[in-house]
């Protein structure tokens, strides 16, 4: 009786965790840990996915963009191909180029009109000599494009005004 009596009390006071620890099973604190490691390993794996789908997304808007321009006939030129000579580096990837001038009083004269209409300018100079007026600089070739489409309209800006691509 007396073992009966010492068995309820223990179940009573420790519950089955005692006989699980007997057994080398887990315990309710084990299962417990278990359950919330497996929901942050949960949501740290959904995070991925979702920076997967970004990431899916805006190669998919590039790429489009990218066929954009190309049906649209429009010039996307590389620093590689306008390397400047002082190693010039520019904080954008991408830039609305509104003019490349051999003489830097006709640069400063288109920035000027850049600037005046709310766009602030960025002048390049290139190892040819040439000074280019890049606009709307931005690391999203989406965004650059839609600005390009957006300068056309602008009294500034030239009908032949490309985008850089600074690699």
């Amino acid at each position: 009786m007396a073992i009966a009596a010492l068995a309820a009390s223990i179940c009573l006071l420790g519950g089955c965790d005692f006989f699980r620890q007997l057994a080398g099973r887990p315990t309710s604190r084990d299962i417990e840990a278990k359950r919330l490691r497996i929901e942050r390993e949960a949501e740290a794996h959904q995070r991925r996915l979702d920076s997967l789908k970004l990431v899916q997304k805006q190669i998919s808007d590039s790429l489009a963009t990218l066929d954009s321009l190309r049906n649209a006939k429009e010039s996307m030129v590389s620093t590689r191909q306008l390397a400047t000579s002082r190693g010039y580096d520019l904080p954008y990837r991408y830039y609305v180029m509104i003019g490349s001038f051999s003489s830097p009083a006709n640069a400063e004269r288109q920035a000027g009109k850049a600037e005046q209409a709310g766009y602030p300018a960025t002048r390049i100079p290139f190892r040819n000599g040439f000074i280019a007026v890049g606009v709307c600089p931005s690391n999203s070739l989406t965004e650059v494009y839609a600005s390009l489409r957006k300068l056309r309209s602008e009294r500034f800006c030239p009908k032949d005004a490309w985008i850089l691509n600074n690699e």
